[in-house]
């Protein structure tokens, strides 16, 4: 019954999305035998990007928090994935300033998360996990303006902003200047897929296309989880597989956010970051959007969360990992274009 219900509330976005994107081709057959059950895929190890904040203070992760966060949580957030460092802290200051609530948090691809709701759920491990967000947020208005276009939102704010750089190995063993040296044929890159992570989605295609590196990077493809060239490979998760693929001596560089890179240093990880100039590093244009659903079951507390967000709480959290600070006009509730 429940799946039914979430596949009529949601299929005129899954109409729009099939006739934007063709299936996207990748090269983890177990991956398309679990989306037969016609829920979104999340990519095998990813329990710390799924986690249900108790309201006696633990923490849930993987599965498990999947399996009950429909249940238990008072307030749930799919957020574009390349916060999930601060989320920790985002999450205890909204419980500060709401003392009791539990919430149910995903961070994935944006796109990856616009596809779950679009489909009414996950497969995770193959199970399936029907349900859908409170609150969503992307990289790019974009996807917001889908959510739109079928009637699952209708009002939006900006909360924060970044920038792309380069992230390279510990005291930078290739020399890696800008962009500009992915074009070298020594230099293996990581780079996040077209087909469902935001940063390249809208933001690192443009600068590589402009670059005339785009033919070279993708080889054509446009998939997840594959080697497009000898040289490339895109990603399922960037945030997570592109300095495991550096660390690992399989990749040289990749794009990720300035966010991602600080973070990986500050956990230990021998990585640093190519800052670039702002044609490239689309410093001025990164921003990150959120809006509640329309049809979620607890608008009330996501309607409190966005409030949260232009709060100077919300604000210092996210700073203090390194992501810029909304306006306080950007964070004033507008109608999606």
């Amino acid at each position: 019954m429940i799946r039914n219900l979430l596949r009529v509330a949601v299929a005129p976005l899954a109409a729009v999305l099939s006739a934007c994107a063709t299936a996207p081709a990748t090269e983890t057959p177990k991956a398309q035998s679990a989306a037969t059950s016609g829920y979104a895929v999340i990519p095998p190890k990813k329990d710390s990007d799924l986690k249900l904040y108790r309201t006696d203070g633990t923490i849930v992760t993987g599965a498990a928090a999947l399996g009950r966060m429909q249940q238990e949580a008072q307030v749930i957030l799919w957020l574009a994935g390349n916060q999930f460092f601060a989320m920790d802290d985002v999450i205890g200051e909204f419980r500060k300033q709401n003392p009791g609530l539990a919430v149910g948090l995903i961070t994935l691809p944006p796109g990856l998360l616009l596809d779950a709701i679009s489909k009414g759920g996950w497969t995770y491990g193959g199970k399936d996990y029907p349900g859908l967000p409170d609150v969503y947020a992307s990289v790019n208005l974009g996807h917001l303006k889908k959510l739109k276009s079928t009637g699952l939102a209708d009002r939006y704010a900006i909360y924060m902003h970044n920038e792309m750089v380069l992230m390279v190995g510990r005291g930078n063993p290739k020399q890696i200047k800008g962009i500009e040296d992915v074009r070298r044929a020594d230099v293996r890159t990581s780079m996040p897929n077209p087909v469902n992570e935001g940063i390249m989605q809208f933001y690192g295609r443009r600068v590589l296309e402009k670059q005339g590196l785009w033919q070279h990077v993708s080889g054509g493809k446009e998939c997840v989880s594959c080697q497009t060239t000898p040289n490339n490979w895109f990603t399922a998760v960037h945030h997570r597989e592109t300095p495991e693929r550096i660390l690992a001596g399989t990749s040289d560089t990749g794009i990720v956010w300035i966010t991602e890179a600080i973070e990986a240093e500050r956990a230990g990880q021998a990585v640093e970051a190519v800052r670039l100039p702002p044609a490239d590093s689309l410093r001025d244009e990164v921003a990150y959007a959120v809006c509640a659903l329309t049809k979620g079951a607890r608008q009330a507390n996501a309607a409190r969360f966005l409030a949260f967000l232009a709060t100077p709480g919300a604000q210092a959290a996210y700073g203090k990992f390194g992501f810029v600070n909304a306006t306080a006009d950007e964070l004033q509730l507008r109608p999606i274009p």
